[in-house]
């Protein structure tokens, strides 16, 4: 066989062309399609064992599970009228200004992907935010509804719940406790936090100073149903940063809480969940699932082998250095595969190379913050589309490459250059 046609060139070229189809969407097919397309021809061709396929599916069975949950409950929320109702308590504290309220939605944003995860931030604060703008009478909400992206990736590795990635990296019983974790990436978190919020805030300024915000909203009660939808929510946020601290999955504790929520709001409303179901979106299911695959087959042509042994070599000899290297080289290799699959890469390259403890970190920065430069970056990232499109608001690919640019680079950078700084202290 030529070897431009060996397995390995094949699984490459395949995996290539699944994940273009994933960023570019031709004949705006959904990237469910290309991700599952891309895996099954794989498979077909036998370039991997059905084993292995099994394997890829399996190992995101935690995401899998963390997502539905979470898609519950923000569909409960949007459901019954939460957002709504949260939408106009932070458009009244705006007070008319365009500027606080981008900041407070900038705020919130942080909080909720600090202790609800990235994901979450997508799934629940970009229909919360809409509806803040929509409350507002805001005529683009692009420039607000441009935070939820952001935010989601620049404070994902505040706490080991802030991003599913977070786990993936750490993975093998070698998550630091939560105390080393905090000395280890508040700074940079700090860092990347303020940094997104100056660039996102100077590429919008002339955006929001030319609009006008509508500073008395009417407040509408809260109904019985979405105050249930309410401490769902916040029961499981504090539930998330317990099972955290146990080093636990995150999966089935936020799928149980989901589960638990709909079925008190189905007693509340006297009402099947039919609506609740219809309303999520179960494409990202397969996406993953089919990520996850191509990933797998990857790691079989011996790449995580080839790439464990260069970091092996490297921080030896340099590990401020190779720390460096690697967290920028990931976070921008994120953007090629999504940064769930490649974080399942990274963490399995540093975990064969028995990396030091500051290459795992700035890799982790990577996988958590390089996402920020395109659309299809992180899982987050393709939620937060899917809830713009639900609305009828489109972003385009390069339109958001160039502005992640500007947004991404200068963070990652900083937050790299402060986590080597510091432990060099």
């Amino acid at each position: 066989m030529p070897t431009f046609l060996s397995p390995v060139m094949l699984t490459w070229g395949i995996s290539a062309l699944a994940v273009a189809g994933v960023i570019t969407r031709p004949f705006r097919l959904p990237e469910a399609v290309w991700a599952v397309a891309g895996a099954a021809v794989i498979a077909a061709l036998g370039l991997m064992p059905l084993s292995a396929v099994w394997n890829g599916i399996a190992r995101g069975t935690d995401v899998y599970l963390f997502l539905i949950g979470m898609m519950l409950l923000s569909e409960l929320a949007r459901k019954e009228g939460l957002f709504d109702w949260l939408a106009a308590i932070a458009t009244r504290h705006a007070k008319g200004s365009p500027k606080r309220l981008f900041f407070l939605i900038y705020a919130v944003g942080v909080l909720v992907t600090v202790f609800l995860s990235n994901d979450a931030t997508a799934v629940v604060l970009t229909p919360a935010v809409y509806a803040a703008t929509r409350a507002a009478k805001v005529a683009n909400p692009l420039p607000y509804l441009l935070i939820c992206a952001f935010i989601a990736n620049a404070a994902s590795f505040v706490l080991p719940i802030s991003n599913p990635a977070n786990l993936v990296i750490f993975g093998g019983g070698e998550m630091p406790p939560l105390g080393e974790w905090l000395r280890t990436f508040t700074l940079p978190s700090i860092v990347a936090i303020v940094v997104t919020y100056a660039a996102l805030a100077f590429t919008q300024r002339r955006a929001i100073a030319s609009e006008t915000v509508a500073a008395d909203v009417p407040t509408s009660t809260l109904s019985p149903a979405a105050r249930v939808a309410g401490i769902g929510l916040a029961l499981t946020a504090v539930s998330l940063v317990i099972v955290s601290a146990l080093d636990l999955d995150l999966g089935l504790p936020t799928l149980v809480a989901g589960i638990a929520t709909t079925l008190l709001i189905v007693v509340v409303n006297r009402e099947p969940p039919i609506d609740v179901v219809k309303g999520i979106s179960w494409s990202v299911l397969p996406l993953v699932a089919g990520l996850f695959v191509i990933v797998e087959a990857l790691s079989g042509t011996g790449l995580v082998g080839m790439l464990g042994d260069l970091l092996a070599r490297n921080a030896a000899t340099s590990p401020a250095w190779t720390a460096g290297v690697a967290g920028v080289s990931v976070g921008f290799a994120a953007n090629l595969v999504n940064n769930l699959p490649a974080g399942l890469f990274a963490g399995s390259a540093v975990q064969a190379a028995g990396a030091p403890s500051l290459v795992a970190a700035a890799i982790l920065i990577g996988v958590d913050l390089g996402p920020n430069l395109s659309v299809t970056g992180s899982l987050a990232t393709i939620l937060w589309l899917t809830a713009l499109r639900r609305e009828g608001i489109e972003v385009g690919t390069w339109a958001f490459l160039k502005l992640g640019s500007v947004v991404m680079i200068p963070a990652l950078l900083l937050s790299i250059a402060t986590l080597i700084g510091a432990s060099l202290l």
